[in-house]
């Protein structure tokens, strides 16, 4: 397989990118990281953009995430939001899992609402569900259905033991 090259390829996975814990808050639409790729106060940031940037990106599709490489002599996170205001992160000398907590603690989504978002999308009023506690029992009183065996004998063709027994 040829996405499963080079260095870490379990990065390329789709389980690992599902496995990512930020989503930003609704305003953020801009998330850019400066870093060095040399230095010791910098290890955390290249840390931080190999193992954690992919999932970022596929968590939060709507924003754009930005890398600026040996522009900088400390590594710092910006990030831009859609009122205009803009968020200044310092990463100098922090661990990839310091710099993931925090950015999560400041411009990530809390727990409460991504719970209430995973309720949300599972909204039990969709019209194509049937059975106890929803628009319709049965999927017999769905318009172009075959209806209910119960109310109306299905034809001898349709029902197992005629088809079967002219075999």
């Amino acid at each position: 397989m040829p996405f499963m090259k080079g260095a870490a390829p379990i990065r390329r996975t789709l389980k690992y990118l599902e496995t990512g814990k930020l989503f930003f808050r609704k305003g953020v639409k801009i998330f850019s990281i400066n870093y060095n790729t040399s230095g010791n106060n910098h290890i955390g940031a290249r840390d931080f953009v190999f193992w954690y940037l992919p999932q970022i990106q596929y968590k939060n599709p709507n924003v754009q995430v930005v890398t600026f490489k040996n522009m900088t002599p400390t590594p710092f996170i910006q990030c831009f939001f859609d009122n205009g205001d803009k968020m200044l992160i310092d990463i100098f000398g922090k661990e990839k899992e310091d710099i993931m907590e925090h950015v999560i603690k400041v411009v990530g989504k809390s727990e409460n609402t991504l719970k209430y978002e995973a309720q949300q999308q599972e909204k039990k009023e969709n019209p194509a569900n049937f059975g106890y506690f929803c628009e319709r029992h049965c999927i017999c009183e769905i318009p172009g259905q075959v209806t209910c065996p119960a109310v109306i004998p299905l034809p001898k063709e349709m029902r197992g033991k005629y088809k079967f027994a002219k075999e």
